[in-house]
């Protein structure tokens, strides 16, 4: 399937895997750009720009495949060693980058005069046009129904996706409810040249994450996702646990008046006891309505093999049939 962004970034699939804090680590990275999509390391997960150049060369020795790193741009006033972290994604040969966040403009001279090929992550039209008035080569539509930060508009992809086909003159892809074939077919409909999945990804055999973790996105239904932190103007669409229980109940008690301080203990340094130890309860952690379609843990290949065939044969035999073709 050849689309602008499979020729963009030169991959067999118009498939990407979204960074993820403390899961996209070399493993799953590799095992995706090996399937024929593009994998992304998570910059920010790795605590310096050493230690990324180590896990871009990690993942350099187990693909020749391309693929990329995820930088996210955070509004912080000790804000990340970003040069640092640039410098190790150009000299590990890295030619996509995921950013995330903040603008990236101030960046982009950079990584571009180094060949790099930059898809910006937004989650409205007005921030996709601005990626693209800044040289963005793509974008990643994020809706409403994405895990993580869905924006503060609510806008679902069945509106987003056209709306952004519609104003934008380089490619994008879907992202938020991407599981299968299906969304494929969908997003590429509504104007999508591919799409982004996160969720998806974490179920597979080579997620370096606790089984636990896997357990709990395969056993949850679409309604088992929470939205927290809106009064903060900071929404994150998360998996319902103890932990989110109880900042659900501090965000209605405290009303406006709550303040990032009081839900330290939910959402600060949580991912590696999730992701790592499997303790399901110790955070808040980010996860899409999507995992209400996700029923299994296949390898990274068998899935990605999984979509193409479905998409392929959604297109040529279904769609095919219904205008008598």
């Amino acid at each position: 399937m050849k689309t602008r962004i499979t020729e963009l970034f030169g991959i067999e699939h118009p498939i990407i895997q979204g960074g993820m804090h403390y899961v996209g680590f070399a493993e799953l990275a590799a095992a995706v750009s090996n399937a024929g999509g593009l994998g992304i390391i998570t910059g920010l997960t790795q605590r310096t720009p050493e230690l990324l150049a180590q896990e871009i060369a990690r993942c350099r020795e187990m693909t020749d495949k391309p693929f990329g790193v995820n930088l996210t741009f955070l509004p912080t006033v000790s804000s990340p060693d970003y040069p640092g972290y640039i410098k190790a994604i150009i000299e590990g040969g890295v030619k996509a980058v995921e950013t995330a966040g903040n603008n990236p403009q101030k960046w982009m001279p950079m990584l571009h005069e180094a060949g790099i090929k930059v898809i910006h992550k937004c989650t409205s039209v007005r921030h996709s046009l601005k990626a693209e008035s800044i040289g963005c080569d793509a974008v990643s539509v994020d809706g409403f129904e994405c895990g993580g930060h869905p924006g503060e508009d609510d806008v679902p992809n069945f509106i987003l996706l056209p709306r952004a086909a519609e104003s934008l003159k380089i490619p994008f892809v879907a992202s938020g409810g991407m599981a299968d074939g299906r969304s494929l077919v969908a997003a590429m409909a509504l104007g999508a040249e591919g799409m982004n999945m996160g969720t998806r990804f974490i179920a597979t055999k080579e997620a370096p994450v606790h089984e636990n973790v896997k357990r709990a996105i395969v056993e949850a239904s679409e309604l088992d996702t929470r939205l927290v932190m809106r009064s903060l103007r900071n929404t994150e669409r998360v998996l319902k646990n103890d932990a989110v229980d109880r900042l659900i109940v501090k965000e209605r008690e405290l009303g406006a008046n709550l303040k990032f301080e009081d839900i330290l203990e939910e959402v600060a340094g949580v991912y590696p006891k999730i992701m790592k130890d499997g303790d399901m309860d110790a955070g808040a952690w980010s996860c899409g309505m999507v995992a209400g379609l996700i029923h299994d843990v296949p390898t990274v290949k068998e899935l990605i093999d999984r979509i193409m065939a479905e998409a392929e044969s959604i297109i040529v035999e279904r769609l095919s049939r219904a205008i008598g073709r």
